[in-house]
C-alpha cells in the first residue's frame, strides 16, 4: 500500500523530485570519491549523507498532502520554546546559550526557524499578531546566543519582509526598517549588558590583535583558515584534502605542527562554506556547493511563479530565503559541516518543495 502511495504521488511531484533526486545523487557521489580517492572513512561523509532524504521527504508531502499550517506552528513553537530554554542557560550562569550543542549553529537555527514563522503563515492568520511577536524572539535569542554571524541572514530576512509587505508604502516601510535598526545599533553600543553579550568589545579586541599579527582570536581565526584555504586549493585543485579532514590542511602552519594541542588547528572545518568544500573537494567541491545552494533556488523561483500567491509568501518563499539565509550564514560558518544545520536544509528543502507542488496543484486545480 505505502509503495503504491509514493508511486501515484511521484506524478504530482513532477520535475522537483527529479531536480532535487539529481541533487542528491551528485552529492553522495561526490563524497563516495572522496572516500576512495583519500582511503578515509565513511563517517568523514555522514552529514553530506543527509542528502538522502531529501527527495524522499518531498515524495512524502506530495503523496500526503500535508498543510502548511503544521510547519507554520511548529516553527512558531520552536521560536518559543528556544528562547525560554536559551534565556534560561543565561540567567543560569551561561556566558552564551547554546543549548549545549554551539552558539553559532543555534543562531543559525533560530533564523531558519524565524523565516519560516513569517514566510509560511496560512490564510486566515495576521501577520502583525504573530510576526511582530515571533520577530521579536528570534532578535532575542540572537542576542542571548551573542553570535554575529546570523546578523547578516536576520538582515535580509527583515530587508524582504519590507519589501513584500502590503502595508503602506515602500519608502515608508524601509524608512521604519532603518529606524528600528538605527535603534538597536544604539542600544548594542550603549548599553554595557547588550554591548557584552553580542561580543562587541571582543571583536574590536580581535580587530586589534589582527593587526598585529596575531590570529589567536575568533575573528583573526576565521581570516586564517580563509588564508590556509586559498593556499590549499591552489596546492589540491583538483582533489583537495578530503571531505571532513580540513584540519589536515591546517597542518602548512608552523603553530599547528609545532603544538599538536593548538585548539585552533582542530577545529574540524574552515569556518566558511565555499573555503570547506573547495580546500577539501577541489574545484568539483566548489561546483557542487553552487549546485547544492544554486538549484533549490532555482527550483524554489519557479515553483513561487505557478503558486498563485500574489505576494512573496507561502512555502517556496520560504524555501527560497531559506537557501538565501544559509548562503550568508555560511560565510562565516560552515552550514554542513555540524549534523543539525545539515540535516536541517536537507530536511527543510525537501519538505518546502514538497508543500510547494501540493500548493501549485491546489492552484491549477481551483483555476479548473
Amino acid at each position: 500500500m505505502v509503495p503504491d502511495l509514493l508511486w501515484r504521488a511521484r506524478a504530482d511531484a513532477g520535475r522537483s523530485i527529479r531536480v532535487l533526486a539529481w541533487l542528491m545523487l551528485a552529492v553522495l557521489a561526490a563524497g563516495v570519491l572522496s572516500v576512495v580517492l583519500f582511503e578515509h572513512g565513511f563517517r568523514d561523509v555522514d552529514n553530506r549523507s543527509r542528502f538522502f532524504v531529501m527527495p524522499w521527504i518531498a515524495l512524502w508531502v506530495c503523496a500526503l498532502e500535508l498543510r502548511l499550517r503544521w510547519l507554520w506552528r511548529g516553527a512558531v513553537v520552536g521560536l518559543l520554546l528556544v528562547f525560554g530554554l536559551s534565556l534560561r542557560q543565561v540567567l543560569g550562569g551561561a556566558p552564551r546559550a547554546d543549548l549545549f550543542t554551539n552558539a553559532i549553529v543555534l543562531a543559525d537555527m533560530v533564523v531558519m526557524l524565524l523565516v519560516l514563522a513569517l514566510f509560511c503563515r496560512p490564510h486566515g492568520v495576521r501577520g502583525w499578531a504573530w510576526g511582530l511577536p515571533a520577530a521579536a524572539l528570534g532578535c532575542a535569542t540572537l542576542v542571548l546566543t551573542g553570535s554575529r554571524g546570523a546578523l547578516l541572514a536576520l538582515l535580509a530576512v527583515f530587508l524582504v519582509m519590507a519589501l513584500t509587505l502590503r502595508w503602506g508604502s515602500l519608502q515608508r516601510r524601509l524608512l521604519i526598517l532603518a529606524a528600528l535598526l538605527g535603534l538597536s545599533v544604539v542600544a548594542v553600543v550603549s548599553v554595557p549588558e547588550l554591548r557584552h553579550q553580542v561580543r562587541l568589545t571582543e571583536l574590536h579586541s580581535d580587530v586589534q590583535r589582527l593587526e598585529r599579527g596575531d590570529a589567536d582570536s575568533s575573528a583573526g581565526a576565521r581570516v586564517e583558515r580563509l588564508q590556509v584555504a586559498w593556499d590549499t586549493f591552489l596546492d589540491h585543485p583538483l582533489t583537495g584534502v578530503g571531505v571532513g579532514h580540513f584540519d589536515n590542511a591546517m597542518q602548512r602552519l608552523p603553530v599547528c605542527r609545532d603544538d599538536p594541542l593548538e585548539a585552533r588547528c582542530h577545529l574540524g572545518h574552515a569556518h566558511n562554506d565555499l573555503a570547506e568544500w573547495g580546500a577539501t573537494q577541489g574545484v568539483l567541491g566548489a561546483l557542487l556547493l553552487l549546485a547544492v545552494y544554486g538549484v533549490p533556488l532555482w527550483l524554489f523561483l519557479g515553483l513561487h511563479r505557478h503558486s498563485g500567491r500574489a505576494t512573496f509568501r507561502g512555502p517556496a518563499a520560504a524555501g527560497v530565503m531559506i537557501v538565501v539565509c544559509y548562503v550568508l550564514c555560511g560565510l562565516t560558518q560552515s552550514m554542513f559541516a555540524h549534523q543539525i544545520t545539515a540535516s536541517f536544509y536537507a530536511s527543510i528543502v525537501g519538505v518546502l518543495a514538497g508543500l510547494s507542488r501540493v500548493e501549485g496543484l491546489r492552484h491549477q486545480r481551483n483555476r479548473a
